[in-house]
């Protein structure tokens, strides 16, 4: 059969591929440690669930507008006022099948075949393939280590061109955890508005952040910006809604029309009595997130003092999410065969870097209990000991 070309040009998800190999050895009843899914192990807070049992009891079952609940729309905009001043209305917010979906429809929305889109690496996966899928030219800019893995003001505007139309920001990042300072975040935006392009902030791991570092939003930094801004944003890492699969887009009301068209001709609403679910999680108590996010900050402890111990491995301090992005280059693998050996003979799910852009490096999850962190951490340290 004659597939789409598109299809070809896009690589299948690694992440997925590797989770999906972990599950299968647990299920023939292998002891297999993973740290592979970007997915808190926490159930949904139960405030959260009762507001969509009583959305089901109330009849809640049926299509809705295709750019989400009303209330939601109007909660999310409140929430983006107060938490990160920016000062949208419901008609500049969208609701999408989880985080991930807003970025696609801003993609198939915004890009044009042969526009450019700037993302630095280590990057999510998915970026680069939703340009491609889109048209667009993915434009990769290494960054480094030593650095932070963050990108500068100079490396940005160094890599625009007359073709740009796009710059993707994760702060705090998926895969590296880092969090850019509000001024690293401030002299960016600067870049963006003399340069004349777009940025979409993915800030869906914003309230997962430790010690003293600040998440700032880039659209805050004047009306200059925000007109430039898009913000990416979802309830899967905060509230522990994965699988409800809400999230958000905010910008301009012209671009937001235009994912609400994408978005009518291809899921239609997001499913509606799980959006109830999503307007009790923005208007009730916050303390379920804190709970969360001070048993990651635990968590994070205990895996870096774990990694540090080990010889050969070095990674960068997370600021934020719930990852550890460690350096495996002195062990003499790339990562896919690191990972790829690692599971089969240790029985520990890792996800190698080169599918973040950084075949150097391997991904861990913290987001898991502290038995199944310690019991993997001592497999890692006997099968990097055996190798170096």
């Amino acid at each position: 059969m004659q597939l789409a070309a598109r299809v070809s040009q896009v690589t299948p998800s690694i992440t997925l591929a590797i989770s999906a190999k972990a599950k299968a050895m647990k299920a023939e009843g292998i002891d297999v440690c993973s740290f592979s899914a970007g997915e808190p192990d926490f159930d949904t807070p139960e405030h959260i669930k009762a507001a969509a049992k009583q959305a089901l009891d109330a009849g809640k079952t049926k299509y809705g507008p295709a750019a989400g609940e009303p209330k939601l729309r109007e909660a999310i905009a409140n929430k983006l006022k107060t938490d990160n001043g920016l000062d949208y209305k419901p008609e500049n917010v969208i609701v999408t099948n989880g985080g991930k979906h807003s970025l696609f429809n801003l993609m198939l929305a915004l890009i044009d075949p042969g526009d450019e889109v700037i993302i630095p690496a280590p990057y999510w996966l998915s970026y680069p393939e939703m340009v491609i899928l889109a048209g667009g030219v993915p434009v990769i800019i290494q960054t480094d280590g030593k650095n932070q893995y963050k990108i500068t003001p100079e490396e940005l505007s160094a890599a625009v061109t007359p073709k740009t139309k796009l710059f993707v920001l994760n702060s705090p990042s998926n895969p590296t955890g880092v969090v850019y300072t509000p001024a690293e975040i401030e002299a960016l935006a600067k870049v963006v508005v003399e340069k004349d392009i777009f940025v979409v902030s993915d800030e869906i791991y914003e309230k997962i952040i430790y010690d003293d570092a600040q998440q700032v939003s880039i659209g805050s930094f004047g009306p200059e910006i925000f007109q430039r801004t898009f913000i990416s944003n979802g309830f899967a890492k905060a509230y522990s809604m994965t699988g409800w699969r809400i999230g958000y887009l905010a910008g301009a009301v012209e671009v937001i029309k235009a994912c609400s068209t994408v978005q009518g001709h291809s899921t239609s609403n997001v499913c509606t009595f799980a959006q109830y679910g999503a307007i009790a999680a923005l208007t009730n108590s916050q303390d379920c997130v804190e709970e969360m996010r001070q048993a990651f900050a635990k968590r994070r402890q205990v895996m870096l003092e774990r990694v540090s111990a080990i010889p050969g491995l070095t990674c960068p301090k997370p600021d934020g999410a719930f990852y550890l992005f460690i350096d495996v280059s002195k062990t003499g693998l790339a990562s896919l065969e690191f990972c790829d050996k690692f599971l089969e003979s240790h029985q520990v799910a890792a996800i190698p870097g080169v599918a973040f852009g950084a075949d150097d490096c391997i991904r861990l999850s913290y987001a898991t209990d502290l038995d199944t962190i310690n019991k993997g951490m001592d497999r890692l340290d006997k099968f990097v000991r055996s190798l170096i």
